[in-house]
C-alpha cells in the first residue's frame, strides 16, 4: 500500500499554514541569519546514526498532511501509532528483562535467581554457540566454546536443572535461539509437561527467527526453505498447545547490528515477518488464530528521535499492511508488540563506563517508542559476559526510567511533536519502499522476495554498504564515537570482568556422559526413529521433538535429523 497523504483531514488548514510559512521566513530573515552569520552552527550537516538528515527546526508545515485519525488515532486503536494499550506504562511497565547465560546450568541458575531478586520480572537466556548451533557439548566443533558466551544445554537434565526451583506458571522466559529453537521449545514443554505445569499456562518468547539468521547473523543448519517449515511448525503447534507463548521474535536486533540503518532494520524486520504470515496462510491456519501470538525485536540506537520514530512507524506500517494485505480482523492481529534491546553495537572497550550513558539513551528511546518488553546492555559487554555489578546497573537504569523519570507516565509523549510526527512519515514511508520492491522480488509474495533476496544477496549487499559508510564517516571523524575517535584517554578503564570457569566443559561432558549412561537407549532411537518418519510425512514435526527429548535424546541428535534430511547450507557470495 502506499499511505494517502493529501491533505483531507489535516490538522492546519491552508491559511494556518500560509501564516506560519511566513512568521518562519520572518524568523530566519531577523532572528537566525544573523546568529548565524556572527556564530555559525557546529557541524554543516547534522544527521542521525542511520546518516538520515534531520532539520533545524520542525513546524506544522512538516507534518500538514498528518490526518489525527488515520494517522495517529488514540493508543489501544488502530493504526496504534501511539501504542497498542490505551494506558501504556500507566497500567503497569513494560516486562525487565536481562540477558542471562554463563557456564552449566547451575551458574545460570544462579544468575536467574539473583536477577529475580534484585527485581527482574521476565527471564532472557543466553546459549553457547554449540547449543545454539544445534550440536552436543563433546562434538569436536564444541571444543573451547562450551558455555562461554552462553550456557550450555545438551539434554532436557539441564534444563531441569536451569530452572530448578523457578515457577513456570509465574515466569515469563525468552530463549534467544534460532536454528535449535525447536529443540529448546520443546524442551521447555517437556519439562512443563513434568512439573505439572499445564501447557496452556507457559508464558515466554522463542526467538526462532531464521529468515534474518540468513540475512545478518549467519547461524544456520539446514536451508533456508526448509528452516521456514520448521519455523512454521513451531508456531502451528504454539498455536494449538501454548497459546499465552509466542514461539516467535522477528528480530531486526541483529540486522542492525550487522550494520544496517533504521529503516533496513524495520523493513527487513517486518518483510520477514510478513513472510512468516504468508506461510502460516499457506499452512492452513487462520489469520487471527495465529497472528496474536507473533512479536517482534528491535535495536535502539544512540539517536533518541529516529529511534522513536522508528517504533511508531512501525505500529502503523504492521496494522495497516496485516489488515489491507492479509485480512486480519482481530485487533490483537494488527498489534505489533516488540521487545527491545540497546544497541551492542554501539557499546565501546575504550571507558565502558561511557556505555551507562549510552544505554540509558537508548532504553529511554525504547520506553518513549512504546515498548513491550526491554533489555539493557551492560556496560562491559564490549568486553566480556556481564558481571554481576554490571547487570544491576543495566536493571537499576530501566528501574529509574520507570519509577523516576516520570516518562513512564504519560502515553506516547513525543506524539504530536513536529520533529518527530515528520520522522515519523519519512520513515514509514521509506520502509514501505523496500518493503514493496521485496514483494516485487517475489511477484506479489513477500516469503518468496525474501527467500529470493537471500539467495541473490540482495540484503547482504544493502546491508554491507551502509556498514561500510558508517565505518566511513567514524574514520573520518565525521561521526563522533565519544573515546574512540574523540575525547579519547591514556588511562587503563577497564573494570573487573566476568571470568568462566575452565572446568566448564568437563562438568558439562560428565553430566552428558551420565544421562547417556542412565537413558534408555531403545526409546530414543525409536523416537528418533518416529521423528525421520514426520520429517519424511512432511507433518508438523514438534510432537516428535517433545516425545525426542523427554526420553533424552540430546540437542545434537535432534538436529542430526534434519541435517541428514535437508542437508547444509553454503552461502552464495558476491552475487549480483
Amino acid at each position: 500500500f502506499i499511505r494517502d497523504r493529501r491533505v483531507t483531514g489535516g490538522m492546519y488548514d491552508d491559511e494556518e499554514l500560509s501564516e506560519i510559512r511566513e512568521a518562519k521566513a520572518s524568523w530566519e530573515a531577523e532572528t537566525l541569519d544573523p546568529t548565524l552569520d556572527r556564530h555559525g552552527e557546529r557541524n554543516e550537516r547534522f544527521a542521525t546514526v542511520s546518516n538520515r538528515e534531520v532539520d533545524r527546526i520542525y513546524t506544522p508545515e512538516d507534518v500538514a498532511d498528518l490526518d489525527y485519525d488515520e494517522d495517529l488515532g488514540f493508543p489501544g486503536e488502530e493504526p496504534y501509532t501511539r501504542g497498542v494499550y490505551p494506558t501504556m506504562y500507566r497500567g503497569r511497565t513494560w516486562t525487565m528483562r536481562q540477558f542471562a547465560g554463563f557456564g552449566t546450568a547451575e551458574e545460570t541458575n544462579e544468575r536467574f535467581r539473583y536477577l529475580i531478586d534484585e527485581g527482574q520480572t521476565g527471564l532472557s537466556t543466553a546459549f553457547d554457540m554449540p547449543s545454539l548451533m544445534g550440536i552436543d557439548s563433546d562434538d569436536k566443533m564444541s571444543l573451547g566454546e562450551v558455555g562461554k558466551e552462553g550456557v550450555a544445554v545438551d539434554t532436557l537434565r539441564d534444563m531441569e536443572v536451569l530452572f530448578d526451583g523457578i515457577d513456570l506458571a509465574e515466569v515469563s522466559t525468552s530463549f534467544t535461539i534460532n536454528p535449535s529453537a525447536p529443540v529448546i521449545y520443546a524442551m521447555y514443554v517437556a519439562l512443563a509437561d513434568q512439573r505439572g505445569v499445564p501447557r496452556e499456562e507457559l508464558r515466554g518468547t522463542l526467538q526462532n527467527d531464521m529468515l534474518k539468521e540468513f540475512i545478518a547473523q549467519k547461524e544456520w543448519v539446514i536451508p533456508p526453505a526448509p528452516s521456514l517449515d520448521l519455523v512454521t511448525d513451531t508456531i502451528e503447534f504454539a498455536v494449538a498447545e501454548t497459546p499465552k507463548f509466542k514461539p516467535i521474535s522477528v528480530s531486526g536486533y541483529h540486522i542492525r547490528e550487522a550494520g544496517s540503518t533504521a529503516v533496513q532494520e524495520l523493513a527487513f524486520t517486518l518483510a520477514d515477518g510478513f513472510a512468516y504470515v504468508e506461510a502460516c496462510l499457506d499452512r492452513g491456519l487462520d489469520v487471527d488464530e495465529f497472528a496474536p501470538q507473533l512479536s517482534f525485536f528491535f535495536n535502539s540506537h544512540n539517536s533518541l528521535f529516529e529511534e522513536v520514530a522508528k517504533f511508531r512507524a512501525a505500529r502503523r506500517i504492521y496494522a495497516t499492511v496485516m489488515e489491507e494485505w492479509y485480512d486480519a480482523e482481530a485487533e490483537a492481529s494488527k498489534q505489533l508488540k516488540f521487545h527491545t534491546q540497546t544497541a551492542g553495537q554501539s557499546l565501546t572497550a575504550q571507558q565502558p563506563l561511557n556505555n551507562v550513558a549510552r544505554v540509558t539513551i537508548q532504553a529511554l528511546a525504547g520506553v518513549l517508542g512504546g515498548t513491550q518488553s526491554l533489555h539493557t546492555n551492560s556496560f562491559d559487554e564490549a568486553l566480556a559476559l556481564p558481571s554481576e555489578q554490571a547487570v544491576r546497573v543495566a536493571l537499576r537504569t530501566q528501574q529509574i526510567i520507570a519509577e523516576e523519570s516520570g516518562a513512564a507516565d504519560i502515553v506516547d509523549p513525543l506524539g504530536g511533536s513536529f520533529a518527530v510526527e515528520s520522522l515519523t512519515d519519512e520513515t514509514e514511508a521509506d520502509a514501505m519502499a523496500y518493503i514493496e520492491e521485496i514483494r516485487e522480488m517475489g511477484d506479489g509474495s513477500v516469503r518468496d522476495g525474501v527467500l529470493h533476496g537471500i539467495e541473490q544477496g540482495y540484503f547482504h549487499r544493502e546491508i554491507q554498504e551502509s556498514a561500510y559508510e558508517y565505518q566511513e564517516r567514524v574514520d573520518e571523524g565525521d561521526e563522533t564515537v565519544v573515546g574512540v575517535n574523540a575525547y579519547e584517554i591514556d588511562e587503563d578503564t577497564r573494570p573487573d570482568l566476568l571470568k568462566i570457569d575452565e572446568t566448564t566443559r568437563e562438568r558439562q561432558l560428565d553430566r552428558l556422559e551420565s544421562v547417556k549412561d542412565e537413558r534408555d537407549d531403545d526409546a530414543v532411537e525409536r523416537a528418533l526413529d518416529d521423528l525421520r518418519d514426520a520429517v519424511d510425512a512432511g507433518e508438523n514435526v514438534m510432537p516428535a521433538i517433545v516425545a525426542a527429548v523427554k526420553a533424552y535424546a540430546t540437542m545434537g541428535e535432534v538436529m542430526s535429523v534434519f541435517e541428514a534430511e535437508y542437508g547444509t547450507y553454503r552461502e552464495r557470495i558476491g552475487v549480483a
